[in-house]
């Protein structure tokens, strides 16, 4: 699969598994009662148990350093993502009857195949980015005060905020400690022309004051 035309090459997109799991998981919950017995034979039920088998061995990798998690999912995830997406393809292929939201899920996870397996093939990055909307939520949560931002400027501005607070939070520091700290030494650097004092800023600088 081709992926679409992004404006930067340099970007990677990473595929969310628990997006992919959700389609199984919805048709499983819609099932009337008269056929939960049986939820075992479906489709969906296999998806969930395969992805979940996923899940179970990477979450046992996450105390790993990137480089080591990468080699370990190489020999311990990749079969069973690629007995994945092998059965997920057969299944497509063969079961004429498959309808609604297990329909909608093999049709994703085929389309999405390259996207899912990113992760493969960095320690880094994350089998679904549940960490990102979870920082979103508390975003959202402001949705009423967005009516104060009445230019584009403003937006970016509230954007880059977010952003920093985030991250700090994703450093385990104090976000308001933190800002404040960034805000004090920006204000004695605003007439430079060299900007490479920005790296003892970042969030995970081990420059910074200890208490952060």
């Amino acid at each position: 699969m081709e992926l679409p035309h992004r404006e930067n090459p340099d970007i990677t997109f990473a595929g969310c598994w628990t997006h992919a799991r959700r389609y199984f998981s919805d048709a499983l919950k819609a099932l009337p009662k008269a056929a939960q017995k049986t939820a075992k034979d479906t489709v969906a039920y296999e998806a969930v148990k395969r992805i979940g088998a996923i899940y179970h061995l990477d979450n046992q990798l996450s105390d790993l350093e990137p480089d080591d998690r990468k080699k370990q999912r190489q020999m311990t995830v990749r079969p069973l993502a690629e007995a994945f997406f092998a059965w997920v393809k057969e299944v497509g292929v063969s079961n004429r009857l498959l309808k609604g939201k297990t329909l909608e899920g093999i049709n994703y996870c085929i389309n999405q195949e390259e996207t899912l397996k990113v992760f493969l093939n960095d320690g880094e990055v994350p089998l679904d980015n549940n960490a990102t909307e979870g920082a979103l939520r508390s975003f959202c949560l402001h949705k009423h005060a967005w009516k104060l931002i009445d230019s584009i400027d403003g937006a970016k501005s509230s954007a880059i905020i977010y952003s920093i607070a985030e991250t700090a939070k994703a450093n385990h520091l104090n976000p308001f400690r933190y800002l404040e700290h960034v805000l004090t030494v920006l204000k004695d650097h605003q007439d430079d022309t060299e900007y490479s004092f920005i790296e003892g800023l970042l969030p995970w600088s081990d420059q910074l004051p200890a208490g952060y």
